[in-house]
């Protein structure tokens, strides 16, 4: 029998100054079987950094053809196609055909080697923006994961400022260059 998606809830505060987004956001983030806490709160930072009325978790991991999340018009069109981790130029190029624009957060061993062998192919497609945070603070960001999480997040010059009720981070983003 296949092991069954582990159920998150994230409340979550949000002010980010840099784009003037405010707002209380309840999430539910289906952590798969194969996945890390640390990519799950990855995922709970992209939404945080791309936060918007219609920006919805997808089936992730357990979709070829969906994103981590997304951003979609009331429409339909793909506003945003937003993954999570290291994807493969040509699942990026597929985006692109898709969506509006494609936004990757990257993290994890091995992103320079990534990055080095892909970045001439990712820098060709237009829409596409890489984003990156450090390994040291994801690992504070992952040691926050909780079934049941209350987190206040102010985001102000690209810095995320992550609280509990008892604990207070940071984490950065970068872009890739």
């Amino acid at each position: 029998m296949a092991e069954k998606a582990t159920i998150y809830k994230a409340t979550i505060t949000l002010a980010d100054m840099d784009r003037g987004v405010y707002g209380d956001y309840n999430l539910t983030v289906a952590l798969h079987p194969s996945e890390t806490l640390e990519r799950m709160m990855v995922r709970i930072l992209a939404f945080c950094y791309c936060a918007a009325e219609n920006l919805t978790f997808t089936k992730g991991l357990s979709s070829v053809d969906e994103p981590d999340l997304w951003l979609k018009h009331d429409n339909g069109t793909i506003l945003q196609w937003i993954e999570v981790g290291q994807p493969a130029p040509d699942r990026l190029k597929k985006a692109c055909s898709q969506a509006q624009a494609v936004r990757v957060f990257s993290y994890g061993r091995g992103m320079d080697i990534w990055w080095k062998s892909n970045a001439a192919a990712i820098r060709a497609l237009a829409k596409v923006s890489i984003h990156y945070f450090a390994a040291d603070e994801l690992q504070q960001l992952s040691a926050l994961a909780d079934k049941t999480m209350k987190l206040s997040v102010t985001i102000t010059e690209g810095i995320a400022y992550v609280s509990t009720a008892s604990e207070n981070i940071t984490v950065s983003v970068r872009e890739m260059e």
